[in-house]
């Protein structure tokens, strides 16, 4: 049963991972900005030498290490294993742009829609992954950790840390570029959305989760 357990919360990490990366691609193909997560390395590639992959896997290091630095030793030694998600992640993000190449929405209305499916599947990805309880992304795990130190919601975290990410980008391009790059209302839209739809999910699978145990209560009974 324990073992039956962990390969369902494997693949329903793996499954996660693969939503989120076809969600961030939805996201980039509205053509309405990057997503919050990618902001801030999108802009500083535009001023270095270095690629955005480079960059996104190095933003996901020093998220990993915030998280060290809040546990100590609280921190899970598996929880190491989050440096491979970066590169999966980018595997799925491909994937979800080959599988989206007809997508090049013209109209403004068109752009919004992909951009709000977007980010419901990115938000539904990201739902899995906690819920799996295997290994997250080092942006989610961050976010888990910062939520459970203060004691506030994912979902409410997860906005605040978007904004923060996406603050950061905005006064790195206009600082070093003189003017807004790489984030756009797609960029705003996403960072609040995705956080709001993650606690829709959180609250509905609470509320199933209670439903069962009504029933099972009422058989026993």
């Amino acid at each position: 049963m324990k073992n039956n357990k962990m390969i369902k919360d494997i693949v329903k990490f793996v499954f996660g991972l693969f939503a989120m990366g076809l969600g961030v691609a939805l996201v980039t193909k509205s053509q309405l900005g990057t997503s919050s997560i990618t902001s801030v390395p999108y802009v500083i590639s535009m001023i270095s030498p270095l690629s955005l992959g480079l960059l996104v896997l190095l933003t996901c290091a020093f998220f990993l290490l915030i998280q060290i630095v809040i546990l100590k030793k609280d921190f899970q030694k598996k929880q190491y294993l989050q440096l491979i998600v970066g590169p999966i992640f980018g595997l799925f993000v491909d994937l979800g742009m080959y599988l989206f190449n007809f997508v090049n929405p013209t109209s403004y209305i068109v752009k919004v829609i992909a951009l709000l499916l977007g980010c419901i599947v990115l938000a539904y990805g990201i739902y899995l992954q906690i819920s799996a309880k295997v290994i997250i992304n080092p942006a989610e795990g961050l976010v888990i950790v910062i939520a459970q130190k203060l004691g506030k919601e994912f979902g409410i975290v997860k906005i605040i840390f978007d904004f923060t990410l996406i603050f950061i980008a905005l006064a790195i391009s206009l600082y070093s570029l003189g003017s807004v790059q790489g984030v756009r209302e797609g960029t705003i839209i996403s960072a609040f959305l995705v956080g709001y739809i993650i606690r829709i999910f959180n609250r509905i699978a609470q509320h199933v989760r209670n439903k069962k145990l009504e029933v099972q209560e009422a058989i026993t009974s």
